[in-house]
């Protein structure tokens, strides 16, 4: 698999894992037909198809379906079917101008990969604009493109609408001026000996879209929380001034509880901003907000000793992710059980159930982030066992942790030896008979 590296299809963490949806699905095609899996970086895949065509490669990470006059350049290929659809769009530095359409660039420089699919699917938009100065730079990813106009090296460059999402938590001086072009259907292209492979994939596409596997890695890595910008920058300032105090009490926590540090140093700047003498009006305390009954059952003794605390809470989500059914998977399993650590696990089983009711996944955190907000309506918590629930709280919760975490991510590097990442399965224990009786299997 020829795949081109971006902040959402394809990137490798620091011990060479990688991530992204275009490696998930690889990884999960390659699983399915019993296929070993190699996977090469490509500045420009489809390229490196026609240049050499061996048999048994694809290319994507970024590869777009050809517009219908563009076919004939690209005959010396085939194209799967659509898995997702993205815009290109401008973006621009903040500290500089914005522009609202092409008409306020005249003069200036706008950046895009050279040879790249967007590239190509916008040379006649290039030919349209000659008053603009077109700069095609040779970068190993999108993300360095994004990270230089974010760094002010570059004042615009042309990229893909769901890697600009993807990384606008993590680079804060970019954001979006406008769309420049038409959808763009994301792909993958094979070699033209290549028709019985790409109808396998074709298969295996629909076949995930069914199943509602797409759904979950479109979610996954498509649908970003965006943290506002003031809240983002104030984050990244607390990263190099207060988590290397506290990185320790995170890792400890880790090795004891296998809860990867970096979720519980986003938990924890959720709750108190990293401040291990955080105290609320409602009694709740320390680095990760602990109140005096759930402190007391998970024997933390001092609230705001931050090492107590954060094992504390490593411990509790520990035992919410062991206590939800085995067969929900990862990453599911864990905003799930971040949820019952923001409103309790009763509350949460009563939005799985009123998920199912609605025809929806009880195991997906896609479904029941609907479902609980449900759960402060008298016509939906008046049927639910456990009663009202201010059910948005647990949603916003789970979403801002998820966007900390994602920015952790991108700068932090893990702990070794490295433990099992949320897109691996986590072995859990068989729930009890009172659990397999709330949601059948």
């Amino acid at each position: 698999m020829l795949l081109r590296p971006g902040p959402a299809t394809w990137f490798a963490d620091d011990e060479e894992r990688g991530a992204g949806i275009d490696y998930e699905l690889a990884q999960l095609f390659a699983k399915e037909r019993g296929l070993a899996l190699k996977i090469v970086a490509s500045a420009n895949p489809e390229q490196q198809l026609v240049d050499g065509a061996h048999a048994g490669k694809i290319a994507g990470g970024g590869t777009y379906h050809p517009a219908a006059e563009a076919m004939a350049d690209a005959g010396r290929l085939l194209y799967s079917s659509t898995y997702y659809s993205v815009y290109p769009v401008l973006i621009y530095n903040v500290d500089g101008y914005k522009p609202e359409s092409w008409n306020d660039l005249a003069g200036e420089t706008v950046a895009m990969l050279k040879d790249s699919g967007l590239a190509r699917q916008l040379a006649e938009v290039r030919r349209a604009h000659r008053e603009i100065e077109w700069d095609l730079l040779t970068l190993p990813s999108t993300e360095a493109l994004i990270s230089q106009v974010s760094e002010g090296t570059l004042s615009y460059a042309v990229v893909a609408s769901n890697e600009a999402e993807a990384a606008r938590n993590i680079y804060l001086s970019f954001d979006t001026a406008f769309r420049v072009g038409a959808r763009q259907d994301l792909t993958w292209a094979f070699p033209r000996s290549q028709s019985h492979l790409r109808d396998l994939v074709d298969d295996f596409f629909s076949r995930t879209r069914r199943d509602g596997t797409m759904q979950r890695l479109v979610e996954r890595y498509f649908t970003h929380v965006p943290v506002p910008r003031l809240d983002a920058g104030a984050f990244h300032d607390r990263i190099k001034a207060g988590l290397p105090e506290l990185r320790g009490h995170f890792e400890r926590a880790q090795e004891a509880t296998g809860i990867e540090w970096r979720l519980i140093a986003a938990m924890a700047y959720q709750e108190s901003k990293w401040d291990a003498q955080a105290t609320s009006e409602t009694g709740v305390r320390g680095l990760m907000q602990l109140t005096e009954d759930t402190a007391r059952r998970l024997r933390v003794a001092d609230r705001l000793d931050p090492q107590a605390s954060a094992l504390g809470a490593a411990r509790y989500l520990r035992e919410l992710k062991d206590r939800l059914p085995a067969r929900i998977a990862e990453p599911d399993r864990t905003w799930l059980a971040l949820a019952a650590y923001n409103i309790g696990i009763a509350h949460l089983e009563d939005a799985r159930i009123l998920a199912q009711k609605q025809k929806l996944s009880p195991d997906t955190w896609t479904a029941v982030k609907q479902a609980l907000p449900l759960l402060a309506l008298p016509e939906y918590y008046e049927d639910a066992k456990f009663g009202y629930a201010r059910g948005g709280m647990p949603v916003a919760f789970v979403d801002r942790v998820r966007a900390y975490y994602a920015i952790l991510l991108a700068q932090q590097p893990p702990l070794k030896p490295r433990l099992k990442m949320l897109s691996e399965a986590v072995e859990a224990p068989a729930e009890s008979a009172a659990e397999s009786k709330a949601l059948p299997r």
